[in-house]
């Protein structure tokens, strides 16, 4: 399933983390499958652009549920 989306703010990367709300509860976590800018596979979509993407594992995306899209990086710790 491809759900049709818009960016709202900052950018979309594929492989990014995604958490899908439904009336703002949290009913799903994981991975984009995909991402794709009008028909054609794209590595990042920047806000007020449109773009399909697919959930790894989930295809239960109904009309106004929303998407919050992370990363998760790993800072090393340093000793003053």
């Amino acid at each position: 399933l491809i759900a049709g989306c818009r960016v709202m703010e900052g950018f979309v990367r594929r492989n990014a983390s995604a958490r899908l709300l439904r009336d703002n509860v949290v009913i799903w976590q994981g991975e984009l499958a995909s991402l794709k800018h009008f028909k054609d596979d794209v590595r990042e979509v920047q806000a007020g652009n449109e773009c399909g993407l697919s959930l790894k594992g989930y295809d239960d995306i109904k009309v106004d549920d929303q998407l919050e899209i992370f990363e998760i990086t790993e800072v090393a710790r340093t000793i003053d």
